[in-house]
């Protein structure tokens, strides 16, 4: 998952300049993502996941590491995608319910990569999924997400990319 989990925190930090929507609102008159959502953050994330996934997967060829899902580019393509993909259907969703920016929104603000990342791999990658996604590993990620996003967005209101530390 570490390439679906550094994505939104790469953006937080590249990020800045253009939002993805241009600025622009949906019908019911509020922005379509908001100004969180930039093009430079979304690219730079998207980047930075890929990246880590081949780092994954440079260190499991040379190092043997045959614990865990053996990544390919696709599937840390679709990972990190997904992610922030899922971010930007979960901020649209968060417009249209009226919420701000940087406000809380449980299980949604947790799971949105996700959910993000698994469509995409299912969609583009089914077999890697249903070889890779194991009981235990599902259990991990259900718990260890939240855990991993709340202590990722408290260093990051700490550090000053965030404005809200959840």
């Amino acid at each position: 998952m570490l390439p679906a989990y550094v994505p939104n925190s790469a953006a937080a930090v590249l990020g800045g300049g253009t939002p993805i929507d241009f600025g622009k609102t949906f019908r019911d008159g509020r922005r379509i993502f908001g100004d969180g959502k930039t093009y430079r953050g979304f690219i730079g994330g998207v980047v930075s996941g890929v990246l880590l996934g081949l780092i994954q997967i440079w260190a499991a060829s040379a190092f043997g590491l045959d614990l865990f899902p053996q990544h390919t580019f696709l599937s840390v393509t679709l990972l990190a995608t997904g992610a922030l993909l899922g971010d930007l259907v979960k901020s649209f969703l968060k417009r249209r319910l009226g919420k701000e920016r940087g406000e809380s929104w449980p299980i949604a603000d947790q799971y949105d990569l996700v959910v993000g990342s698994f469509l995409l791999l299912l969609l583009f990658d089914p077999r890697w999924l249903l070889e890779n996604l194991t009981f235990p590993i599902a259990v991990w990620i259900v718990v260890m997400t939240p855990l991993l996003h709340r202590i990722v967005n408290i260093i990051g209101y700490y550090i000053g990319v965030k404005e809200v530390p959840w």
